[in-house]
């Protein structure tokens, strides 16, 4: 599992990864567990909208829920490397940056229902990050949001004993590093 905040290459690692186990002849595949927040974004953007925190939680939440659920099925009848995109534990620090309560139940779902054999923060500092965001001109984030993430992110990797990997340098040597990192 790849978490870490936007920018930090989450996307573009999983892809490599799974390229990489590719050519070495084993079967990969990258699930991606997507809150909806762009889509959301530009709907809202387009209608004139302003939607409340909580309910743009709400809908990210469920959305990504539902995500993470079909990527468990899906990765459960797989056999080989399995990247997970994002997870539950996204939203938990979305929301501690939207400065919401974790709630009861997505907690506890990200609690249970992450069992991989390994998970990874990718770490980045948030300039570096917003600099990739603006690049890629899909969406843009405050230093503020991208630091308040970054720390949680790092905070539960510690609690959890979760591997941190500098994604700072060149995606070679990023999936060198993971690989490393979980026994590849």
């Amino acid at each position: 599992m790849l978490l870490g905040i936007d920018g930090a290459g989450k996307t573009t690692t999983a892809d490599a990864l799974v390229a990489a186990e590719r050519e070495s002849g084993r079967p990969a595949i990258a699930l991606r567990n997507r809150s909806g927040r762009r889509w959301l974004a530009r709907v809202s953007a387009r209608c004139g909208l302003e939607l409340p925190v909580r309910w743009a939680d709400r809908f990210e939440t469920v959305v990504r829920t539902a995500n993470v659920l079909v990527s468990r099925v899906r990765a459960g009848r797989r056999a080989g490397l399995v990247v997970l995109d994002r997870h539950l534990v996204c939203q938990l620090v979305l929301r501690r940056g939207r400065d919401l309560p974790p709630g009861r139940v997505l907690p506890w779902l990200a609690d249970r229902w992450i069992r991989p054999d390994s998970v990874v923060v990718l770490d980045v500092p948030a300039q570096v990050a917003q600099q990739r965001i603006l690049r890629r001109g899909e969406d843009d984030e405050t230093l503020d949001h991208l630091r308040t993430a970054r720390n949680a992110y790092l905070e539960l990797a510690q609690a959890k004993g979760w591997s941190v990997v500098d994604a700072t340098v060149t995606t070679e040597v990023l999936v060198a590093r993971i690989a490393e990192a979980v026994d590849l």
